[in-house]
């Protein structure tokens, strides 16, 4: 096993970890709080790592050159890849698509070991199988947040993962 392949499973099993405890210990009862907490932790290491990777860069003009940097280079760094599409409907609203965000790749949101006979609607258990994979987007939406605000942008960041492994990040910037 490479080393690339070692750090990788690392990570995969830190998220894996990170979203069982704030989803099934610390707030079992108040999923939402969890997503905070998630999505606050991704926020800390995305401001770290902007930090990081911006010495070497002079400070950006305006949103869209931080976006930019956040696509191409930040993106780069974390995931060896840039992000394949970005739209912009150039009033402060920024779409990230990934077509195979790779924290998503080695997740299924088929539910294989479900019992059918507690919940008879297969739309139901696909529903709720979804929604618990997407609270492993809190935290690259954190990241994608701190990363930006580290570069002076005070913003909104959500997910969909509507055509699974790929993912949209929404970024809308507050005035």
């Amino acid at each position: 096993m490479g080393k690339r392949e070692v750090v990788e499973s690392c990570m995969d099993n830190l998220m894996i970890e990170m979203v069982s405890a704030y989803c099934n210990q610390f707030y079992a009862t108040k999923p939402e709080l969890a997503a905070r907490r998630i999505e606050a932790i991704g926020y800390h290491v995305g401001h770290q790592l902007s930090e990081r990777y911006t010495m070497e860069h002079p400070r950006f003009s305006d949103h869209l050159e931080a976006i930019k940097f956040i696509c191409k280079d930040f993106w780069s760094e974390l995931f060896k890849k840039q992000i394949d599409n970005l739209k912009t409907n150039h009033r402060g609203t920024f779409v990230l698509q990934d077509n195979r965000f790779r924290w998503l790749t080695r997740m299924s949101i088929s539910p294989t070991n479900t019992d059918l006979s507690q919940d008879s609607s297969i739309t139901t258990i696909e529903n709720k199988a979804l929604q618990a994979t997407s609270m492993y987007l809190y935290f690259p939406c954190g990241i994608i947040r701190g990363a930006l605000s580290n570069l002076g942008i005070a913003c909104a960041v959500s997910a969909d993962m509507s055509n699974h492994p790929a993912c949209s990040f929404v970024v809308r910037v507050k005035a």
